[in-house]
């Protein structure tokens, strides 16, 4: 996800499409939805996907909530949520957006206000990338190949923009400013996220008859920076997403995985509550707990993941969003009453992951993408001496 930015800490509340009525059409359509007994029910991700749709705009654009911001990145990750729940009308208007928003050289702007109001005008190599993890997923989901062969010229653009931005030493850059200038640094999150969209953009070329090998060596210069190179990236060690990111997105492995986990789990799990968004105070984000499950299930611990998964469920609301975040101990809501949509899209992404409900429950555990990239250098599976 992208970091939260306290200026637009507003309460956001879903209007809410009938549920009931939308659970029924998924039933009849013969749809799996996630079912994680004992934690989240298939009706709950149904309710929690609504809630999303409910704050679409009608030109697809996702907000964080009712009236905020959108960046394309948590967008997507919403969009996500919906394929998976079976609003595949709803995802694909959502990735419509994205076609239409395309800036020539296939980037976007960083925030995107309601109507065509441009909040943020920098460019996020990060949130252009992963329109290739939104193509693959819901290719996935969907089955649907016309609509990854339409989807094809968007993503194309979108990868051809961001590994420009790549350094010789294989991390890219993590934003560009409105004049064309690159940013200073790249960041560990955003190139481990770029890692894995790249190799969802190979595996959708893969699909649609298309060869990239370039696309594939960038992915294993990025993997390198990641796994030995970690001093290149800007620090923000104090994030919880700098911890699991590279596990996540499988830039690390095997041992190495492990015990990056296993360092820093004092630091961000508070047990029972979630996980912390920053190390330096008691802020528990849904978003990061959730995202935290899907990297204890891509390292098949199984019982971890659904006590994260089960953790985040005291951020759920009535009509399915879930709370931003929440202080302890006074179990307060930071923003105050904030419900934002890409939280409830991780909580749904994890909730299939852990019942393996659809074709895409697989997308972090290397199940669903290719394992024969010539990557140029090996990833870390071993612990560095």
């Amino acid at each position: 996800m992208k970091p939260l930015d306290d200026s637009f800490s507003v309460p956001g509340a879903g209007r809410g499409l009938g549920a009931a009525v939308r659970s029924e059409l998924v039933v009849r359509a013969g749809l799996a939805v996630p079912d994680v007994p004992g934690v989240i029910s298939a009706q709950e991700v149904i309710d929690s996907a609504a809630s999303i749709a409910a704050v679409q705009r009608p030109d697809g654009m996702i907000p964080w909530f009712e009236g905020g911001h959108c960046d394309p990145w948590n967008h997507i990750e919403a969009a996500m949520a919906l394929s998976v729940a079976g609003f595949h009308e709803e995802a694909g208007r959502a990735y419509r957006w994205l076609a239409a928003t395309q800036l020539a050289d296939g980037s976007w702007f960083n925030y995107y206000l309601a109507g065509a109001g441009v909040k943020d005008p920098r460019l996020d190599t990060n949130v252009c990338a992963y329109v290739a993890t939104g193509a693959w997923h819901h290719f996935r989901v969907t089955g649907d190949r016309s609509v990854l062969e339409e989807m094809w010229p968007m993503l194309e653009r979108a990868i051809t923009f961001v590994l420009r931005w790549q350094r010789a030493d294989g991390a890219i850059l993590w934003s560009v400013d409105p004049d064309g200038r690159p940013g200073r640094y790249p960041l560990l999150t955003g190139s481990s996220s770029i890692f894995h969209a790249l190799r969802c953009a190979v595996a959708c070329a893969e699909t649609l008859g298309h060869e990239r090998p370039d696309w594939e060596l960038a992915a294993g210069h990025v993997a390198h920076a990641v796994a030995h190179t970690p001093h290149v990236f800007e620090p923000k060690a104090e994030f919880a997403m700098d911890w699991y990111y590279p596990v996540l997105t499988g830039a690390l492995e095997g041992a190495a995985a492990e015990e990056r986990i296993d360092a820093w789990w004092d630091t961000f799990v508070m047990e029972g509550l979630g996980v912390r968004c920053v190390s330096t105070g008691p802020w528990v984000t849904a978003a990061e707990t959730a995202e935290c499950a899907l990297t204890l299930d891509a390292l098949d611990r199984r019982e971890q993941a659904l006590d994260l998964l089960t953790w985040a469920q005291a951020h759920r609301c009535e009509d399915g969003s879930y709370l931003t975040g929440l202080v302890y101990p006074e179990e307060v809501t930071f923003p105050y009453g904030e419900r934002t949509t890409y939280t409830a899209g991780a909580v749904v992404l994890a909730a299939d992951a852990l019942s393996d409900a659809t074709p895409a429950a697989g997308l972090f555990r290397d199940e669903l993408l290719p394992v024969d990239l010539d990557l140029t250098v090996p990833r870390r599976t071993s612990p560095p001496v």
